[in-house]
């Protein structure tokens, strides 16, 4: 390519999609690379999204892309991965995708999601979005009124308000809650030391072997070191993440303690000028809602500098 786009957005869900539906607003050239892979891939349905709540992802998916490339000639959409990207002296930038095509573009959008590394405990990775969900607020519903279900209390949740926190959430849908602390006996003290009176929480920090599927919707078995074993109806926990690809190392960019890309409101520009990010790649919160809200920001921020510099001016902020 030898032209030079307003944006080049990497990644094709729904924040990439909303970042190039803002720009596209305010007539500016953008390039969605969507590589095909999404995190919630292996779900069969999403929710929290109006007139899409329980639909497949791909029904969404599929009628966001028909409308906005039916409305707005401005953008484009290549079924591609970036494999390298760098920033030029000029301050535009410069992405390679797989099938070697050169692409040049004002600023950048990042919205390629992240990968998730999966706790070390067997069965664990075969669970995760069937029975061990990561926002009972995206799921869980379905399993409303189970007898039981459970909070697995170990990294980001290893601390006692966190994990409270999401068993309170599973209380909402289940008759009663376990923690599990997984071998972390004052883990489990601290917590039931802030119990209060409540009947309906209790902890178990039984070291565990493994996870498996039940026989019925979401059920997980848990394996304990010891042998026994329970069955939960479904269980609440967060693997850690990392930002896909390698762009946080060629462009330099800052992270959160976390490891997602540093970035945040007004218009989640990155550590690096002309760099924006949106949805869970700069995010804790990781659901379609907030990357539809992050994806308009960074869309906002990248229009509004793009036609600042136009005009010889500063943006508003920066």
């Amino acid at each position: 390519m030898t032209d030079t786009k307003d944006a080049l957005i990497i990644g094709g869900g729904p924040a990439g999609l909303s970042a190039a539906l803002t720009m596209a607003r305010q007539r500016q050239t953008c390039v969605i690379f969507d590589s095909g892979s999404y995190r919630n891939g292996i779900s069969d349905y999403m929710h929290l999204i109006p007139g899409f709540d329980h639909k497949h992802p791909s029904e969404y998916l599929a009628a966001s892309r028909e409308n906005i490339l039916d409305r707005y000639p401005t953008v484009s959409i290549e079924k591609v991965s970036i494999s390298t990207i760098k920033k030029n002296e000029d301050g535009t930038f410069e992405a390679t995708d797989t099938n070697e095509t050169l692409w040049r573009s004002k600023k950048l959008v990042l919205a390629s999601g992240v990968d998730d590394i999966m706790p070390k405990i067997d069965g664990y990775e075969e669970c995760w979005g069937k029975g061990i969900f990561h926002c009972l607020f995206c799921k869980g519903y379905e399993e409303a009124g189970c007898s039981s279900s459970g909070v697995l209390a170990i990294e980001s949740l290893a601390m006692a308000p966190f994990a409270l926190h999401v068993a309170r959430q599973a209380s909402a849908l289940s008759e009663s809650v376990t923690i599990y602390t997984n071998g972390e006996t004052t883990l489990a003290e601290n917590i039931v030391s802030i119990f209060g009176s409540t009947s309906r929480m209790k902890t178990d920090a039984r070291p565990i072997k493994s996870f498996r599927m039940g026989g019925s919707g979401a059920e997980v078995v848990i394996t304990f070191t010891d042998g026994s074993e329970v069955t939960e109806g479904f269980l609440a926990h967060a693997p850690r993440t990392t930002p896909k690809g390698s762009v946080v190392k060629e462009l330099s960019l800052e992270q959160t303690p976390s490891g997602d890309i540093k970035a945040g409101p007004p218009f989640y520009e990155t550590s690096v000028k002309g760099v924006f990010a949106a949805g869970d790649v700069c995010s804790p919160m990781k659901n379609i809602p907030n990357a539809i809200f992050s994806g308009n920001l960074a869309g906002t921020g990248a229009s509004s500098q793009i036609m600042a510099e136009a005009h010889g001016q500063k943006s508003l902020f920066g």
